[in-house]
């Protein structure tokens, strides 16, 4: 009986201590529970733990807290910064607030605090108890237009070509001028460079060198001072001619005044001279077109262009452009002339020589004169300039009749010309030993058939 009474005893013993255990179990769970679910509460309106925007730690602010931090940290300051670009002697400056320049600090600050809040409780507290490092970065905007208007006024006030040195002739003698180089904004580099540190979103202002390039010029002064000896001299004279016609020889000549050809460059007589019109100074003259003379504007200047190429052939000058006339020129020998019409037909020649070629050209008492320059080692070889009239061909007349006109009467339509073929040669001389001849062009100016009325009206 009483074995029965210890055992009944013992169970007894052993559900109070089981219920006790199931009591503590489910208290120590809501506890639990409980700390879990206000721990969890607190970070509800908050940013987790460990939770950066660029290097500030936002555990714990409020969204108007994280905001009023990153905007004291980056957003004011962008707006008082400034671009600084150095240029030479001067400074070029760009301010934030003119590029419309911002952080996105609102919706960063929206994403951060939005980290871990879609979670369930328990990886919320686990977010909250044991957190990772969470990093967001700011993105900077900026409107690159003022950038871009900066360096294209830069380009203006910078950008320049070099001074090339120049040579004059005083008193007979040269005189080289110094040049002075140019420079080049290079303005791709430096919106890049620009770009690079704005995105690198350092704070305080942006000081930078702008990148300027020297543009030396082509010719050294020492090229020039080469240029020492007269090695080609021609004058034409055009006493007999018309006022028009001589200001026209003029003009053109003080254009070509001066010219430097430096080696490899080619002299284009139209270039140089430029459209003959009545603003830049030319008269009515007389010019041939359509294998008859008439007036025309900058009649005469073929008299320069002839005496040019004589002066060139003398110099041996490689001419690559040259058209002789339609008939001969009373001023220069069959087969020396040289026409040139604007846009049509050009004179051209190019420096093949090692040294520069400098033309000195005027004119005086109604004679124009060429005088071309280079150095004294070209004197080595000097030229000599012949012809040969190896054909004539006699041009034929033809009559037409004309009633108007009364028997006995002519009236010549069309003069007629002879034609001629001519060759023009070089005799080479060197040290004043006859070395060899070549042979310079082939002419043919084409016979030209004149045309004249006869009356055939009686009396």
């Amino acid at each position: 009986m009483s074995r029965v009474k210890n055992n009944n005893s013992k169970k007894k013993n052993t559900k109070k201590i089981r219920n006790f255990i199931l009591v503590a179990v489910i208290l120590a769970v809501s506890v639990m529970a409980s700390y879990v679910y206000f721990t969890t509460q607190k970070w509800n309106n908050v940013i987790f733990p460990n939770v950066k925007v660029e290097n500030v730690d936002l555990t714990g602010k409020t969204k108007e807290e994280a905001i009023k931090l990153l905007r004291d940290k980056y957003g004011n300051p962008a707006l008082k910064s400034k671009i600084n670009i150095k240029a030479e002697n001067r400074t070029y400056t760009i301010n934030f607030s003119g590029l419309n320049a911002q952080y996105n600090i609102i919706k960063t600050v929206n994403e951060a605090y939005a980290y871990g809040k879609d979670l369930n409780i328990i990886s919320k507290y686990k977010l909250i108890s044991k957190p990772d490092n969470k990093q967001y970065n700011l993105k900077f905007s900026y409107n690159e237009k003022p950038i871009n208007d900066t360096i294209e006024s830069m380009k203006k006030e910078i950008n320049k070509g070099p001074k090339e040195p120049s040579i004059k002739l005083d008193n007979g003698k040269f005189v080289v001028i110094d040049g002075n180089p140019g420079a080049e904004l290079d303005g791709d580099k430096l919106k890049k460079d620009i770009m690079a540190q704005l995105d690198n979103k350092s704070s305080g202002d942006i000081n930078i060198d702008a990148p300027i390039k020297t543009i030396n010029s082509k010719t050294s002064t020492e090229a020039l001072k080469a240029v020492d000896t007269n090695i080609a001299t021609i004058s034409s004279n055009y006493s007999t001619s018309s006022w028009g016609r001589s200001t026209n020889i003029a003009v053109a000549t003080k254009s070509i005044d001066g010219t430097l050809l430096m080696p490899g460059e080619t002299f284009s007589f139209n270039e140089v001279v430029g459209e003959r019109t009545k603003a830049r100074g030319y008269q009515e003259a007389p010019v041939i077109i359509n294998q008859k003379v008439e007036p025309g504007l900058g009649g005469g200047i073929c008299q320069v262009s002839t005496a040019l190429y004589n002066a060139v052939l003398q110099a041996n000058l490689k001419t690559t452009e040259r058209v002789h006339h339609t008939f001969p020129s009373h001023y220069a020998a069959k087969g020396l002339d040289a026409t040139v019409d604007w846009g049509n037909i050009d004179l051209k020649f190019k420096n093949t020589f090692d040294y520069p070629v400098y033309i000195q050209a005027y004119t005086k008492n109604k004679t124009v004169y060429f005088n071309i320059y280079s150095n004294k080692k070209l004197k080595e070889r000097t030229y000599k300039i012949t012809t040969e009239l190896y054909s004539t061909v006699e041009p034929t007349i033809k009559y037409i009749d004309d009633p108007t006109l009364l028997e006995g009467k002519h009236e010549v339509v069309k003069n007629p010309h002879t034609g001629y073929r001519v060759k023009v040669y070089r005799d080479i001389y060197e040290n004043g030993k006859f070395i060899k001849k070549e042979l310079v062009s082939k002419d043919y100016y084409v016979a030209i058939n004149g045309i004249t009325k006869r009356g055939t009206k009686k009396h």
